[in-house]
């Protein structure tokens, strides 16, 4: 049977993932089998499987390998959905970080060590963060330092410092900087204060500084001989567990955080709204549902209802963020708060342009669920609704889609301070376009306060 390689994993000689007749594997290569039994053998695997901190495997025959390298064959839990860095609120962010920190840990008290701390390292799945990549671990040699301790700074403790201290939406800054923010660039956009507080001055700006001067030398002269006791490394990832604890962020303040209170539905016209989008899902059997414009996620809910899996997309940080807490709060494990900007969502990106896939190419959903959203597109972003249609139409296999018509408070407020160039933004417009790409299947009215005529549609792509 041929293997079809994830373009991921090429990266590292111990192993890499692939799928074959549909399922999906991790090859160990026979240069890492030495350190792989070793850490199962040490019952570290077991430990973090059984804390849910590790993503668990089974084995399989060995004739399933792709290539004759192979020392063993794994079979992971499959993630439901694959998310980037750049695409997590602060809260994820932060809560991936203490994940690889509390690894890190346990590895290093069975006498083992985290060869690299990458954020790519880590998915959200069943509302927590999962650590996915079991061929990350080796045994520690006393006496050397954490290899990977450069790379948590820019992957993880720079990104939080930046969001927290200057601008939560510098965490953008992991889209352009794949392999993390360098130091030297964020030591320089940390505010002043930041040099008073000793995680920040000692594993960012001092570690910038150090970087710099010691970037063509090599280990051993940049600690001028001297060695590094277990013990000081877990004094130092303890350190960092404090400095990333310290990094905090109250979600509120950006365009559409009170979204979810300043709207134009009643309580009553929000349970009705909500009871409408569900029997409209319901009927479509999705198994899995983007919403995107999800806001806090309060239909993402609803969809939750009847999908198993619910990838709530909204490009607001603190809307986003929001939903996150609640996620963790309720324990709701089939809901993924993401940020996304769907004028400009998350393209390939990496080498060749296939490390990172783009939204379109983890699509399609089996449902997409767009309420309150197209006008913002349409009359906010000059995104001509045919065009709108045609991005629908590759990203999902059915539609629950909102037209709220310039009627509506929430587009008169778009029209304010602008002329209105948008005379095919009507009702006959909407499904013009809409019907070149999909086939309607039912229509519902909307109601709510201060509204015009609202309506949402479910619809199909012509088969």
């Amino acid at each position: 049977m041929p293997w079809h390689p994830i373009e991921a994993s090429f990266r590292d000689p111990s192993g890499f993932v692939y799928h074959r007749d549909g399922t999906l594997y991790r090859q160990v290569n026979r240069v890492f089998a030495q350190q792989f039994d070793a850490c199962v053998a040490s019952g570290l695997y077991d430990e973090l499987t059984a804390g849910a901190l590790l993503v668990p495997h089974r084995r399989a025959g060995i004739e399933l390998a792709a290539d004759p390298n192979a020392h063993a064959v794994l079979e992971p839990e499959l993630v439901s959905f694959i998310s980037y860095p750049y695409e997590w609120s602060f809260g994820q962010l932060k809560d991936a970080a203490l994940l690889t920190l509390d690894i890190q840990t346990r590895a290093l008290t069975r006498g083992f060590t985290l060869r690299d701390a990458s954020a790519y390292n880590v998915q959200f799945h069943r509302g927590r963060p999962l650590f996915i990549d079991t061929l990350s671990f080796e045994p520690h040699q006393e006496g050397t330092p954490w290899a990977a301790y450069k790379q948590f700074c820019e992957h993880f403790l720079l990104p939080l410092a930046l969001m927290s201290g200057r601008d939560v939406r510098c965490g953008s800054l992991l889209r352009v900087h794949l392999d993390g923010i360098p130091l030297d660039l964020g030591s320089a956009l940390l505010p002043r204060r930041t040099w008073l507080r000793p995680g920040s001055l000692l594993h960012l700006h001092l570690h910038a500084k150090a970087q710099s001067r010691y970037a063509e030398a090599k280990v051993s002269t940049a600690t001028k001989g001297r060695t590094i006791a277990r013990r000081a490394v877990l004094a130092l990832v303890e350190s960092l567990r404090r400095a990333v604890d310290g990094c905090r962020w109250q979600p509120s303040g950006t365009e559409w955080a009170e979204y979810t209170s300043d709207n134009n539905y009643t309580a009553p016209a929000a349970a009705s709204k909500r009871r409408t989008v569900l029997e409209l899902l319901r009927g479509l059997e999705a198994g899995s549902v983007w919403d995107v414009g999800a806001n806090t996620g309060e239909y993402s809910r609803a969809a939750r209802e009847s999908a198993s899996v619910v990838v709530a997309f909204d490009l607001d940080p603190a809307a986003v963020e929001r939903n996150y807490r609640r996620v963790r709060q309720d324990e709701e494990p089939g809901i993924l708060p993401l940020l996304m900007d769907l004028t400009n969502p998350s393209p390939a990106q990496g080498w060749g342009h296939r490390e990172r896939l783009s939204l379109e190419q983890r699509g399609p959903a089996d449902a997409v669920l767009a309420l309150a959203l197209v006008h913002h597109l349409a009359i906010g972003h000059n995104l001509p609704l045919p065009k709108v249609a045609e991005f629908f139409a590759r990203i999902a296999r059915n539609l629950v889609i909102e037209f709220v018509p310039k009627s509506d408070s929430q587009v008169r407020r778009l029209l304010r301070n602008r002329p209105d160039i948008f005379p095919d933004y009507t009702r006959e417009g909407f499904e013009r376009a809409f019907g070149e790409r999909f086939t309607v299947e039912a229509v519902r009215a909307v109601a709510a306060p201060q509204c015009g005529a609202r309506c949402a549609v479910p619809a199909r792509p012509p088969v």
